[in-house]
């Protein structure tokens, strides 16, 4: 990592979708993208993988699930054993209900803790903004430059061709 980076600032979401789309077959390194809102297609644009979150999610909530089952089965046929009309004590069944919910629970919490994790949003951590615009109407593009190739000059007048309001040279320890 060279230490710079270059800003390009957007107010169209059309114009960031296509920045990205001529920025990655020009081959320069995209370090973010910052938007107001979710824009539909920019994560195929920009290269990424799929979210491994859904899985996690899936996962979590089986884990939850398991341990439920597991649970009734011990307080209803181990620990505290009661004959209630000569049904059995593991009956699945009557574990469906609960079993569903806790699933649910663990499923929904255990998604928010990864996804804080991810984003590595940590309690007390205050999330630092690059350009103030962009958590209202403006979406920002931030390029690395990752070798001598890298022409700032060159850089601008690609960004500025495909509608970037502002362009920003700065260091990479200022971004968040």
């Amino acid at each position: 990592m060279s230490g710079r980076v270059m800003v390009g600032i957007f107010q169209d979401e059309d114009d960031i979708l296509s920045v990205t789309r001529e920025v990655r077959k020009e081959g320069y390194t995209i370090l973010d993208i910052y938007a107001p809102y979710a824009v539909h297609g920019l994560d195929k644009a920009m290269g990424l993988q799929p979210s491994r979150l859904p899985w996690i999610c899936f996962l979590l909530g089986l884990i939850g699930a398991a341990a439920k089952i597991w649970f009734e089965y011990w307080t209803s046929a181990s620990d505290w054993a009661i004959n209630v009309g000569g049904k059995p004590w593991n009956s699945l069944p009557a574990f469906v209900p609960i079993t569903f919910e806790v699933m649910v629970l663990f499923a929904g919490v255990s998604t928010v803790i990864a996804f804080f994790m991810v984003s590595r949003l940590y309690p007390g951590r205050r999330a630092a903004t690059v350009i103030p615009g962009v958590t209202n109407d403006r979406f920002a593009l931030v390029l690395e430059e990752t070798d001598a190739a890298f022409e700032p000059a060159e850089v601008r007048r690609l960004l500025e061709r495909y509608g970037a309001v502002e362009v920003i040279e700065r260091a990479e320890e200022s971004l968040p």
